[in-house]
């Protein structure tokens, strides 16, 4: 027999081991650091030009970012701020460095989703967001998955539960109900509305003074944030059930959203989420917020079945929501009910080219979704799971590690994805509306 007390056990043996992972993974403060970044990958990968032009512009100025020199003097390697600093001086035949961003907006919104575990979500969130730092953006991830493997992966792993998506909810709770409690019905008569009653249990925690930055934690990439997630923050959803229940009329969904719109639309240019595999509070949160919904799946049949179950039952849910919620007062910056996305894609990840069923189920995801379905999938390779055994990208990994060939195939698959990816935000970046 095995009661909670065997398994906080089990998990108190499994931190120990965590530990030792990041002590070997990480630095000896036990912190994640980004490496630097050679100038072979900052010429050709990065600002994509030729390196001796690249190299002919820092000789040209002096004042613009050297780098650090190897010993030998071959290779001279350079901080992410250096990069940026460089981005934002030079320019390549009178084409700056910079990426394209539509003026007067708030920053897009992504949602990686899928309710099939293993689809590759928090991995294809992860390479999203470094690829894109790496690109110029600032971006923010929200971490909705109890699991918190994007957390993991970005070095956060000490997160109270109070500064997840579920803090942001709860905060919202106790805000809209004070708002409703403050209405008015009736110009002339000035009847109140009923007033809606929160328990101490709720109103003690003291969710609704923090500020929206308090939910917000630095990862070591210096253009990249992240509202992370933990374990604890599992009962999300049965606090959420108990909170509808205390507030029948607060919409629970649109909660993120409203969080989301307070920050100032100049902090971020992208904004990604990381869903857990289930449709549920949190998850409806994400795909109400998002203006872009990206649904990663492997390619076996069984993963297809489950993409497709997927998009039926997030459908039913949205239609639910909109028959529920007609009358709700959205927040600024959602197109208001029915929901509807700029845009919807369909992603391979875990794809073997050789493989031939591989080969014809990216045919009849195809067949289905025509140009939903991303053209470039993402392949598997040894590198790929490498990264993943030691919680990073491979843009974070060190191409000395191993083959530099190995590693740059890697990096191509993960750079056509998000080359489409952007591509994808960007056009959904123009049709979206400026914020009131």
């Amino acid at each position: 027999m095995y009661t909670y007390q065997d398994l906080q056990a089990l998990q108190a043996q499994s931190l120990k081991l965590q530990g030792w992972i990041r002590r070997q993974t990480y630095s000896p403060e036990l912190e994640k650091t980004l490496r630097r970044f050679s100038s072979w990958e900052v010429s050709e990968l990065i600002f994509r030009v030729n390196q001796s032009t690249f190299r002919g512009r820092l000789a040209a100025d002096p004042s613009l970012p050297a780098g650090e020199v190897e010993e030998d003097g071959r290779q001279r390697w350079f901080s992410l701020e250096e990069i940026n600093e460089l981005r934002r001086r030079m320019k390549i035949n009178r084409k700056t460095l910079l990426p394209p961003r539509p003026q007067g907006k708030r920053a897009i919104r992504a949602a990686i989703a899928n309710f099939k575990g293993g689809a590759g979500k928090s991995t294809v969130a992860l390479h999203f967001a470094h690829a894109a730092a790496l690109d110029g953006y600032r971006v923010l991830c929200v971490d909705f998955d109890p699991q918190a493997t994007l957390s993991h992966s970005m070095g956060l792993s000490d997160v109270s539960e109070d500064h997840t998506v579920w803090g942001i909810m709860a905060r919202d709770l106790i805000r809209e109900t004070d708002r409703m409690n403050s209405a008015v019905t009736g110009a002339a008569s000035g009847t109140a509305l009923p007033q809606r009653r929160l328990p101490a249990s709720v109103r003690d925690m003291g969710l609704e003074d923090l500020r929206v930055a308090d939910f917000i934690q630095a990862t070591s990439w210096p253009t990249i944030d992240i509202i992370p997630s933990c374990a604890n923050a599992a009962f999300v959803e049965f606090a959420s059930a108990q909170y509808r229940h205390l507030n029948p009329d607060w919409s629970f969904f649109a909660a993120v959203a409203r969080y989301l719109d307070q920050i100032p639309d100049d902090s971020y240019d992208l904004i990604i989420f990381d869903c857990p595999p289930a449709i549920g509070y949190q998850s409806m949160n994400a795909v109400f917020a998002a203006d872009v919904l990206y649904v990663p799946s492997g390619p076996g049949y069984w993963e297809y079945d489950s993409t497709t179950s997927f998009i039926g039952q997030l459908s039913e849910a949205l239609e639910d929501l909109d028959a529920g919620f007609s009358q709700v007062s959205f927040p600024a910056g959602n197109a208001g009910s029915p929901k509807a996305f700029l845009d919807v894609r369909f992603l391979l990840t875990r794809f073997e080219p050789g493989n031939d069923l591989h080969r014809a189920m990216y045919d009849a995801f195809g067949k289905v979704f025509g140009d939903r379905l991303a053209e470039h999938p993402i392949e598997l390779t040894r590198a790929v799971e490498q990264s993943g055994r030691f919680l990073s990208s491979v843009y974070e990994i060190d191409y000395r590690n191993m083959t530099r060939e190995t590693w740059r195939r890697a990096r191509a698959t993960f750079d056509r994805a998000y080359g489409e990816f952007r591509e994808t935000l960007i056009k959904a970046w123009d049709e979206m509306e400026d914020k009131a």
